[in-house]
């Protein structure tokens, strides 16, 4: 199947249905059906299960479980870094913002008001701000940390569509990451705003953070929002916020600041939870 047809199916496919189905399957103990499952996927995926906190796949009773397992203690060392990459996974874009719009591959852009679900005035203040997306792959670890200190302020829940975020659909589906189901979590920290959108996909079956506990499903047809009060919810830098209940995109967005990515970051380079991503500038 050519590039470009495997990217046209998922127009056609019933992608909500094979959603609710995946997830149903993956969240359903079915003893050793479950651990044929899931050896399966690692044989698959090489999935390094010497870095997880529990190795022995009969131990988790569900896919769910083992998709979200956890890493083993000091396994990622915490940067000392402004800001660290808050999972694993492969950079797929960053750099800064033009005009309110952020690149997601050759040929395409989509503007910060569409992804963040917000009024013009509040994409404004990111318009010439920096931005940082970040690829799950199904072999990654799917829990999401914090790359920075920071207090939530409010959690949108915006529906959408569920096409793959993998890198073929990104270079050729306009607008993918601001079109696709996504929970927006707005941040205050030490330095400043900053958002980080869980965007979902195919087959992802709920996303979840740790103040709310699952997300969506429900997917409803409207927006929802949380808001939160000051201190209400208090995370450390490194502490997780959230998961994916299969491989899914992070996008990180800051308004004009000053922000220097580390240099070895570039397209398709693989990142690690906790290693540097960002610092101040020395001479901003």
């Amino acid at each position: 199947m050519t590039s470009r047809r495997a990217v046209w199916t998922q127009y056609v496919l019933p992608k909500k249905a094979l959603t609710r189905f995946g997830g149903w399957v993956a969240g359903t103990p079915m003893g050793v059906i479950t651990t044929a499952i899931i050896a399966d996927f690692v044989r698959r995926y090489q999935v390094d299960m010497m870095e997880a906190a529990e190795p022995n796949l009969a131990s988790y009773d569900t896919f769910n479980a083992f998709f979200t397992r956890a890493l083993r203690e000091g396994i990622r060392p915490i940067a000392t870094s402004e800001w660290v990459s808050p999972v694993d996974g492969a950079v797929s874009q960053l750099g800064r913002i033009e005009a309110g719009e952020i690149f997601q591959a050759k040929g395409h852009r989509y503007t910060t008001q569409a992804l963040l679900a917000c009024d013009a005035a509040e994409a404004d203040a990111f318009s010439q701000g920096h931005f940082a997306t970040i690829y799950l792959s199904p072999k990654d670890y799917h829990r999401i940390h914090m790359p920075c200190a920071g207090t939530l302020t409010r959690m949108t829940y915006v529906p959408g569509d569920l096409f793959s975020v993998s890198p073929l659909t990104a270079a050729h589906v306009p607008g993918l990451f601001a079109r696709n189901e996504r929970v927006v979590c707005w941040f205050d920290t030490a330095h400043g705003p900053m958002v980080m959108v869980l965007v979902g996909a195919t087959i992802v079956g709920s996303m979840a953070t740790t103040w709310h506990g699952r997300v969506n499903p429900p997917r409803t047809r409207d927006v929802r929002t949380w808001t939160y009060a000051a201190g209400e919810v208090s995370l450390a830098k490194g502490a997780e916020m959230g998961r994916f209940m299969l491989g899914s995109t992070v996008v990180l967005v800051w308004p004009e600041t000053p922000l220097e990515f580390n240099t070895a970051w570039a397209p398709a380079q693989p990142v690690r939870f906790g290693e540097a991503m960002a610092s101040v500038p020395v001479n901003p």
